[in-house]
């Protein structure tokens, strides 16, 4: 017997919702690479109480093609600018760490100036303004051509809810803190990528498979500026991890070694941990 139309349509895999992260990285004499990392809401549903990178779903805004006379010109493809920009927005909102300069100048904002726009936070937040209200309110531009795509990832047919990520590098701002937002975020750090991995394996910490995938790339430089060496250098692979039901023992997802991760396989009992 044929399956029916409603057979087939509750079968169909979700669509991928484009997305963006943003690991915006520093240096420090004693603990050495850290990026910056922001603790979830629990009340959030996906990945609650969860240490992440800042990160969402692209908004409409974020593809203004106005935005092009805000921007400084990089080598970025054209394609991943919305990426890039969702990135930066998405960055500001959670820690209000902005990726941007006054309008023809060659250094990024300072401490003072992006503390005066953090009433932009909330609503870019909730959609009421967009990069491109800022940039014209402000007279500034947001620095695209300081951002480094790092890896792409997109959620398995099978689950539930699925989006389709870019994850960039940036440098940090030097005077820029960062904070998390007390909504979205409810803690927030700057933690070397191995820390936190060990924090996880203590189980101190919770760290999703994709975020403890990309610490563990990001683990292997020493300093940021290793990191955007290696970055720019290694070809992405897009990963859309799959799930294995008859592995031995348990349900394992994997990915595969073409990735680099150096990790091919996780028990399903840790994808989520």
């Amino acid at each position: 017997m044929s399956a029916s139309p409603k057979d087939s349509q509750a079968a169909a895999p979700k669509p991928a919702l484009p997305s963006s992260t943003m690991l915006m990285l520093r240096d420090d004499a004693q603990a050495g690479l850290q990026v910056f990392m922001v603790k979830r809401n629990y009340a959030i549903d996906f990945a609650s109480g969860a240490l992440v990178f800042p990160g969402g779903k692209l908004a409409e805004g974020d593809s203004d093609p106005r935005l092009g006379s805000h921007l400084r010109p990089g080598k970025l493809k054209a394609e991943l600018l919305p990426y890039a920009l969702g990135a930066i927005r998405e960055s500001f909102e959670e820690s209000g760490l902005l990726l941007a300069r006054a309008k023809g100048s060659d250094h990024f904002l300072d401490a003072v100036r992006v503390q005066k726009l953090d009433s932009w936070r909330n609503p870019l937040n909730k959609g009421e303004k967009t990069l491109l209200d800022l940039a014209e309110a402000e007279g500034i531009e947001y620095a695209v051509d300081a951002v480094v795509p790092f890896a792409h990832w997109v959620t398995p047919v099978s689950m539930p809810k699925r989006f389709d990520t870019w994850f960039f590098l940036a440098p940090a701002p030097a005077d820029q803190i960062g904070s998390h937002d007390g909504g979205e975020s409810v803690e927030s750090e700057w933690i070397n990528p191995n820390t936190a991995l060990s924090e996880w394996e203590a189980k101190t910490k919770t760290i999703v498979f994709a975020t403890r995938m990309q610490l563990v790339k990001l683990g292997r430089s020493s300093t940021s500026n290793d990191a955007f060496k290696a970055a720019m250098a290694d070809p992405i692979m897009t990963v859309m991890p799959v799930l294995d039901k008859d592995a031995p023992g348990e349900p394992h997802l994997r990915i595969p070694a073409e990735a680099g991760y150096g990790i091919t396989s996780v028990p399903m009992s840790r994808v989520g941990m």
